[in-house]
């Protein structure tokens, strides 16, 4: 007799999009338990996208205790903010956020920056917590580019009332 193959435990990660031009993220954890959050008003034309390109940073760069990861071991989203009740975020996590934000910048800005620009700005920001983040390249920069614009096609063709669902970390294909 032959065992079966355990599935790969991933999260799963749900954003609806509603009618009204809001959404809402519903992440469920390999065990079962939940955590979601409504994104009205103005935060659902800007989350879905941010979260969207957390999903294409944390895949591509294959970081796993990034936004993702942290909720995939049981963080919940309201302990990303104020009073941080989980603590400092781990600096896996904070390098994330980081990144996410300079595609966010990026986007709104209409701008695409070198990864000589991401690499100076990065050491800028980590000196003053004492850190020295790995530098990206531009090779790095266009992958997380095309993750990111392949998410956003999918997330643009979610009909109101529809969700979009993916596994994080990405199942392999086949």
């Amino acid at each position: 007799m032959t065992e079966a193959t355990p599935a790969r435990a991933t999260l799963i990660i749900r954003l609806k999009r509603k009618a009204d031009g809001s959404a809402s993220l519903t992440c469920e954890r390999p065990d079962g338990s939940v955590t979601w959050e409504r994104q009205d008003g103005e935060r659902g034309g800007f989350l879905p996208v941010h979260d969207l390109t957390h999903f294409a940073v944390e895949t591509v760069l294959n970081y796993r205790h990034g936004f993702f990861g942290l909720l995939a071991q049981g963080w919940n989203l309201e302990d990303f903010g104020q009073p941080w009740p989980r603590g400092r975020l781990p600096a896996e996590a904070v390098l994330s956020e980081f990144t996410v934000g300079f595609f966010d910048q990026e986007r709104a800005g209409g701008v695409e920056w070198s990864a000589e620009d991401f690499n100076t700005a990065a050491a800028t920001y980590f000196a003053g917590k004492g850190e020295r983040p790995p530098p990206l390249t531009d090779e790095d920069l266009t992958r997380i580019r095309a993750a990111r614009l392949e998410l956003f096609a999918r997330w643009r063709a979610v009909p109101p009332g529809d969700t979009l669902e993916l596994h994080f970390p990405p199942q392999p294909a086949g």
